[in-house]
């Protein structure tokens, strides 16, 4: 199966559920022949939503330097993120704004995210924040205690390695240093993998 037919076969399934409300679904996108590597994050915000492209808005532009010092283009990995749609709240302003996605909502896209996986079959996974890392590895996981470190995926069997989301560098400065610890970590070990 091609991952378009994932994707079709999935999204119907979501568009009948009592969750989908409208929303617009950003699909997964680059390369989808076995990539070195296959990021997955939360879930699209407002402008992944209106460009209908993974991780183009604030956090794309950390993704794409992330990506760079490890020497990795997109067009040669995969990124995708754990839930299909923008999950929104209504905030004290009145408009509407990210929130995480709900259990409810991380266990109706989880099938589809594990499908996915099966058929680009990456080398290695790289989880972006807790929501992804929860739906690989377990609700008891945290970015916090496993950044950084390799390890065997309990849904998928597959080589995980768990980053903070991109945009955690955008609102707390303090996790630049981490980040950049556990990116020279991944550009290491993605060396090894060649």
């Amino acid at each position: 199966m091609r991952i378009e037919q994932v994707n079709a076969i999935f999204a119907d399934g979501v568009k009948n559920s009592e969750l989908f409300q409208e929303n617009t679904l950003v699909f997964g996108e680059g390369n989808t022949f076995q990539p070195v590597l296959m990021l997955i994050g939360e879930a699209p915000g407002a402008q992944e939503v209106r460009d209908q492209r993974p991780f183009v808005g604030k956090a794309g532009k950390n993704l794409d330097y992330f990506l760079k010092s490890i020497h990795q283009d997109r067009k040669d990995i995969y990124i995708t993120n754990a839930v299909k749609f923008r999950p929104t709240k209504i905030s004290n302003r009145g408009t509407s704004s990210n929130r995480s996605p709900s259990q409810l909502e991380q266990d109706v896209f989880k099938p589809w995210l594990l499908e996915e996986i099966e058929q680009v079959n990456p080398n290695l996974i790289v989880t972006l924040g807790n929501v992804a890392l929860r739906v690989l590895m377990g609700r008891h996981y945290t970015i916090g205690s496993c950044h950084g470190e390799i390890m065997q995926g309990k849904e998928t069997g597959r080589l995980v390695f768990p980053l903070y989301h991109p945009a955690a560098i955008i609102y707390n400065h303090e996790l630049k240093e981490t980040y950049e610890r556990d990116l020279n970590k991944l550009k290491h070990f993605l060396s090894a993998l060649e």
